[in-house]
């Protein structure tokens, strides 16, 4: 079946690299504030972290009790990161296979222009349509965390 897809782009006073330090802090997980129904990070830790980031996980724990894991599958230090969001708690679990993020980057003078790029995959054409809408939600929350990311790089 055919992923939804859907990506959000920002520029950072920040290279690269700090951009991915800040991703691997996961003091700075909780910012991400979710929106509508769909839920923000309550806490996040590292189930496995490895030296060359490729294979580490990330417990997640959702303001709403709902948890998953993310896992660390490609990294091309300076240029993409990508992830899959994976392992749901319901009511996810009964929708989604897994949503794959990836972080790309590029360098223009003395910022970094990022691409969030996301591949909802859903279990069914029944699960599609109610995918869709949380899709939705979720561009509109990777939009305002970028949003964050902006001001706060800015603010430094």
């Amino acid at each position: 079946m055919k992923p939804i897809t859907f990506s959000c782009t920002s520029t950072l006073d920040l290279p690269p690299q700090a951009i991915v330090e800040r991703i691997l802090d996961m003091s700075n997980w909780p910012e991400f504030q979710g929106y509508g129904m769909l839920p923000g990070i309550k806490h996040a830790e590292f189930e496995v972290r490895t030296p060359e980031l490729v294979g580490t996980r990330i417990r997640v724990e959702n303001t709403d009790g709902s948890r998953h894991v993310e896992q660390i599958v490609a990294w091309q230090p300076g240029e993409r990161l990508t992830l899959h969001l994976q392992e749901f708690s319901p009511p996810v679990s009964r929708l989604a296979e897994r949503f794959e993020e990836t972080w790309e980057f590029d360098v223009r003078d003395s910022t970094t222009h990022v691409t969030r790029a996301f591949r909802v995959h859903p279990k069914s054409a029944l699960t599609w349509p109610m995918m869709w809408l949380v899709s939705r939600m979720l561009k509109k929350a990777i939009d305002k965390h970028l949003e964050q990311m902006r001001a706060e790089a800015a603010s430094v």
